[in-house]
């Protein structure tokens, strides 16, 4: 029976290396995030003359935006990847991000929240930039979905501090 239970337990530990390349992928999401920035770039760079300062101010929040998403996307493809598949063995010299192999998975899940939050906010100023456009219930929405993000991040920060303050160093 206990080679049976090592198997089975050999097995389980290997499957974590499904998530390979689930996080590979995520690198594909960061590519098309890239050609929306530089395509949006092109478009400022061509209507620039032409352009309104609202409107220059909406798009640079849009490039803004995807920056944001885009950076996210890298901090949850290492971490996610050095957390729950294997560490990232860099040869020495090359350069290493700071935070490469320090976010463990409750802090990552902090950063994804915050980082939400930043983009929610990024997406209501956008709607503050057009509030005369609106109509005051779908503004009154955006607030409201704004906050509940907002509440959810400082929840999970205070539970995140209330269980495991102790295990950090």
């Amino acid at each position: 029976m206990n080679s049976l239970e090592n198997l089975f337990e050999k097995t389980l530990f290997a499957s974590r290396w499904i998530l390979a390349p689930i996080y590979f992928g995520l690198s594909f999401a960061v590519l098309a995030l890239g050609v929306k920035f530089f395509q949006e770039l092109w478009h400022v760079a061509a209507h620039l003359p032409d352009m309104a300062e609202a409107d220059l101010v909406l798009t640079v929040l849009a490039l803004i935006d995807l920056t944001l998403v885009a950076s996210l996307i890298v901090m949850v493809m290492f971490s996610g990847y050095e957390n729950f598949v294997s560490r990232i063995d860099l040869a020495e010299g090359t350069q290493k991000l700071d935070w490469l192999g320090k976010l463990d998975a409750s802090t990552l899940k902090l950063k994804v929240a915050t980082s939400i939050v930043a983009i929610s906010s990024i997406h209501l100023l956008r709607v503050f930039v057009k509030i005369g456009e609106l109509p005051n219930d779908k503004i009154f929405w955006y607030v409201i979905v704004h906050m509940t993000f907002v509440i959810s991040a400082l929840l999970l920060a205070v539970l995140d501090r209330l269980a495991f303050a102790s295990h950090r160093h």
